[in-house]
């Protein structure tokens, strides 16, 4: 009864407070962290043996490693083999021989120094990954940068979880000799593959949900246990587990039968951190946790940053990888307990330096808030980059726009030997193009002195295909008031952008997923077994009542009682248009069925 009172008061203490860390940009790992150490034995005492309850929650990591394992598909490895043991085996061993250096000086012994420089020099997936994510910066130069070192650092941790033991005091047993555990990795790795894929093959057959998430945990947890036994890590285990079934046509699956488990059981193991966490070192060495904190930042980021420079690696991309990876990560609390346990480090040093990650972890946030505020700072600076001078010769067509509606647009054209002159407002977006051999000029539409550079009054056709609202509708209303004998040919984003070209008199406008959204209703019913012609038949109904429509609310939407009241009508509307498309289809195709007969 006590531990399931614990457990509640846990998920209570996460759901109230977790989401105020993830709204204020400070992430949920750092939400779990503060509440384990709020409720944990040095702040209420709500929960006062952390012990038993890290060691149930270091699940969350072995489940974290298996979905690692997963996405570790040896086409995708191969592919992101330069950024991963290039940029990913820089980052890990130039930090962490500059942390090493620093253990030295601290008073570690060389072997101890060696380890912990490994350790800290590793830097937060579960932090990492989620917050660009959040910022929308994983498809940027240094997130896919990043996401390439925590790739390398990640399987770094299953070599490190081998080879502690060898750097401590404790010998092993018959059973947990090296030799052994080697052999049975070699002979799960040989044998693995074939069985695990007899086993959910079978359990697939039953086609149970619960039985499939059951197979996978069992997969997961009885791999890791079999490690455990020889000698390895779970977390190894779990990773060879998530390896063998990367290729397999259940991945999938598996992953989302595993997810809900791993966020679920990767919170409690970073809210067991928390408690675990002894907070009476920051009162008795304040300034020794501080200083110790601060300084593995600051060689983390002047480290990466001049190592990502000394390659080649642009100044912002640079400085903004390193703040991003500046914290410890979280196999380090699993790392620094098997330290401690194999006496490699003390329980106090291993102790402070479980915080010292705790800490660097809480001001990561505030170290991103920084580079951003350097940036916006420097380009405040920098004068903003001159438009591109615009072609000499006029051309019949011209593109305002050049992402993915205007790249096919213009391909087209090419295609039929029409030249055209494309413009965009997104320099790094005109770079991009340029290097797959488009001619695209630098320049924002939206300006009246660029439309008259980009000679749009010698023109026949204006193709307005501005990605953004705002500046979609500045240019339309400029195009039509200086050069009202070019035709424009308009993409609209939404239902509202329609209805405002509508009303500058552009009638050529069509939304851009329409034609996709009625292709993929076509599809539908068709594999409903439909017949084809009367789906034709629905889908040219249909696309025509909804172009009536918009000319319909296009005079109330500014009402949205009318607006909600006519959407209703419409929809009662269409729903007879097709009936009545079905019954002429069925009447036409009565008199052929008794031909045919006759």
């Amino acid at each position: 009864m006590q531990s399931l009172t614990t457990f509640a008061a846990l998920l209570l203490a996460s759901v109230l407070f977790v989401p105020l860390f993830k709204r204020a940009g400070l992430g949920t790992v750092l939400g779990y962290l503060a509440v384990g150490m709020l409720i944990g034995p040095y702040g209420v005492k709500l929960v006062r043996d952390p012990d038993n309850l890290l060691h149930t929650a270091e699940l969350g990591v072995v489940l974290l490693l298996f979905v690692i394992g997963l996405e570790l598909k040896p086409s995708r490895l191969w592919a992101l083999r330069k950024s991963v043991f290039g940029l990913g085996a820089m980052q890990l061993f130039g930090v962490a021989a500059a942390l090493a250096a620093a253990g030295l000086y601290t008073g570690l012994s060389m072997s101890a120094a060696a380890l912990v420089g490994i350790i800290l020099a590793l830097s937060s997936t579960a932090f990492v990954l989620p917050t660009l994510a959040e910022r929308r910066e994983l498809s940027t130069r240094y997130g896919r940068e990043a996401f390439a070192i925590l790739l390398f650092q990640d399987l770094s941790v299953i070599p490190l979880l081998a080879l502690i033991p060898l750097f401590g005091t404790g010998k092993p047993t018959a059973l947990t000799h090296p030799a052994v555990g080697l052999g049975l990795l070699v002979a799960v790795v040989v044998v693995g593959r074939p069985l695990l894929d007899l086993l959910f093959r079978h359990v697939a057959r039953v086609n149970s949900r619960e039985m499939f998430t059951a197979a996978a945990l069992v997969t997961v947890l009885g791999l890791a246990l079999l490690m455990q036994a020889g000698g390895l890590s779970m977390s190894l285990g779990a990773f060879i587990a998530g390896v063998l079934l990367a290729d397999s046509e259940f991945r999938h699956e598996l992953e989302a039968s595993i997810a809900p488990f791993q966020g679920l059981l990767l919170g409690l193991f970073f809210m067991a951190v928390g408690m675990s966490t002894n907070l009476t070192l920051l009162v008795k060495f304040p300034w020794q946790i501080i200083g110790l904190t601060a300084g593995l930042v600051f060689i983390k980021v002047v480290v990466l940053y001049g190592l990502r420079r000394l390659v080649g690696g642009p100044k912002l991309g640079s400085r903004m990888l390193a703040l991003a990876l500046a914290q410890g990560g979280e196999f380090a609390f699993v790392l620094f307990d098997a330290a401690q346990s194999f006496k490699v480090l003390g329980e106090v040093q291993a102790d402070k330096l479980t915080l010292v990650v705790a800490l660097s972890m809480a001001v990561s946030p505030l170290l991103l808030m920084f580079g951003d505020w350097l940036a916006r700072r420097e380009a405040g600076r920098r004068p903003p980059k001159a438009y591109d001078q615009m072609p000499s010769e006029a051309s019949d067509v011209v593109i305002a726009g050049f992402g993915r509606v205007g790249q096919v647009v213009g391909r087209l054209l090419l295609a039929r030997g029409i030249r055209f002159t494309a413009l965009d407002a997104d320099a790094g977006q005109v770079e991009t193009v340029r290097k797959f051999g488009f001619k695209v000029f630098y320049g924002d539409a939206a300006h009246l002195d660029l439309l008259h550079a980009a000679q749009v009054g010698e023109a026949k056709v204006f193709v307005l295909a501005i990605d953004d609202v705002e500046a979609s509708l500045r240019t339309a209303e400029l195009v039509k008031k200086h050069f009202p004998h070019v035709q424009i040919v308009a993409r609209a984003r939404n239902r509202f952008h329609a209805s405002r070209l509508m009303d500058m008199g552009i009638e050529r406008q069509i939304r851009e997923a329409l034609p996709s959204s009625l292709e993929m209703a076509r599809w539908t019913l068709e594999l409903l077994h439909e017949p084809p012609a009367l789906v034709d038949q629905m889908v040219t109904r249909f696309a025509r009542h909804d172009a009536e429509v918009l000319a319909r609310q296009q005079a109330i939407d500014h009402d949205e009682g009318k607006l909600i009241q006519s959407s209703k009508e419409a929809r009662d509307e269409l729903a007879q248009i097709l009936e009545e498309a079905r019954e002429a289809f069925a009447k036409k195709e009565r008199p052929a069925k008794t031909a045919g007969r006759a």
